[in-house]
């Protein structure tokens, strides 16, 4: 096979039109198929080259002329890569109103096209084709770049664009929001999430007077509230490292968490100022701190983390003060043997998990009432380690004492994330 040799410029991007390449050229060449169409049959090759840049080294080297067919008439794109026009004015349009720098973009095409791509490249002998759908992806982020001035790519994208072909239009899809830091909750009524009522399953009901919530809020609502306003985001998730009873305060330097914002349209927000009004809105029932903002890799460092806490527990029981540091010191030498909670065994599967109390000393006592500070590995059960839950925590301190004790209060006093 012969044709007139491609003149390249020097320092131009070569084109390696081999034997085999312009063979598989020539049988596509009467298919019908746009410059796009064709160039793309060899998209692996010549990097940098444009698709249909690449159509016409071929047509040089096959003394053919580009394009065998305009764009409109391609029997396999169908005029797809024809019009840029009608798309980014519409991916403008679907995003008005949402503030975003970064974003990707993606297609959805007839299965149909894309199958027959494939087809294509077996039956003309091209082991180079790239996807249309690639293709269009590409091209039309290019294209979005220019026409916003913003950046495209798949990393940490605030928005993705989706081109419907078959029915021409665009969807997007506003990627969450994140923010970390630490709470405290300094009340004994407040559960860490959202409580949906158990009656109704969050419906409304006579029983939760219509809210749907067991209880009136949470440390999520409270922390998300400001933050919500400002991104007029559409809901949250709240990521926390553990959580803590209803009942007991999460003290010291907070517990770690994520919030995650759903759909914002802002992202251009003062953190560590909405941060600051969560104190003021809560009537300091939760302070949020070290405030800043994240990234879904965060989540999952928080969801994986299991650092051991520190905990102040206030208990009555009538014994002396001595036998109580002596079955305190006992209980706390040995490993612990805890089978699911009575109190959560509705919900969490009926398991055995070893615990150990790593440290631990009475620090108050005064008329069968004791104050006793402990630090204990990720997962234990500190009221259950004290009360004994029926013998389901073995050893635990009323069993070692003999006689029942019942936890007055409970705080958590720091969590060991850091170590």
């Amino acid at each position: 096979m012969s044709g007139p040799e491609e003149t390249v410029p020097p320092g131009a991007v070569t084109f390696p039109a081999d034997t085999k390449v312009l063979g598989a050229a020539e049988k596509a060449w009467t298919l019908g198929l746009c410059a796009e169409c064709l160039g793309r049959l060899f998209g692996r090759l010549g990097h940098g080259l444009s698709n249909p840049e690449r159509a016409h080294r071929l047509a040089v080297s096959l003394g053919r002329t580009v394009p065998p067919v305009e764009t409109t008439g391609c029997t396999l794109c169908r005029g797809a890569f024809d019009r840029w026009e009608t798309w980014i004015p519409r991916a403008v349009r679907a995003a008005e109103g949402v503030e975003w720098q970064r974003f990707a973009c993606g297609s959805r095409w007839d299965p149909e096209i894309l199958a027959r791509e494939e087809t294509l490249w077996v039956d003309v002998g091209t082991s180079h084709g790239e996807s249309a759908r690639g293709a269009f992806n590409r091209e039309w982020g290019k294209r979005l770049e220019t026409a916003t001035g913003t950046l495209g790519g798949p990393t940490d994208p605030e928005i993705v664009f989706l081109a419907d072909l078959p029915v021409g239009r665009v969807e997007v899809t506003l990627q969450p929001l994140y923010v970390r830091g630490r709470y405290r909750k300094l009340d004994r009524t407040i559960p860490q999430t959202r409580w949906p009522c158990r009656r109704c399953g969050g419906i409304g009901c006579d029983t939760c007077a219509g809210t749907g919530k067991t209880y009136p809020t949470s440390v999520e609502e409270i922390v998300a509230a400001p933050f919500l306003d400002a991104t007029h985001g559409e809901g949250t998730r709240f990521h926390g490292m553990g959580r803590e009873d209803i009942d007991a305060r999460m003290l010291g330097r907070g517990r770690p968490f994520v919030l995650e914002i759903r759909r914002p349209k802002v992202r251009s927000i003062d953190v560590a100022a909405l941060a600051r009004s969560v104190a003021e809105r809560s009537e300091g029932k939760v302070e949020f701190l070290e405030a800043r903002a994240a990234g879904s890799a965060d989540v999952v460092r928080v969801k994986e983390a299991s650092p051991s806490k520190s905990y102040r527990v206030e208990f009555s029981v009538e014994a002396p003060v001595e036998k109580i540091k002596e079955a305190v010191s006992f209980a706390a030498s040995r490993a612990i043997a805890q089978r699911t909670p009575t109190r959560v065994a509705h919900r969490r599967s009926d398991l055995v998990r070893e615990r150990r109390i790593l440290d631990a000393r009475v620090v108050a006592a005064s008329s069968g009432r004791f104050t006793l500070d402990l630090r204990a590995e990720a997962g234990t059960y500190i009221k259950e380690w004290v009360e004994g839950d029926g013998g389901r925590t073995e050893p635990s301190l009323a069993g070692t004492l003999g006689a029942p004790v019942k936890v007055e209060a409970l705080d958590v006093l720091e969590i060991h994330d850091e170590e």
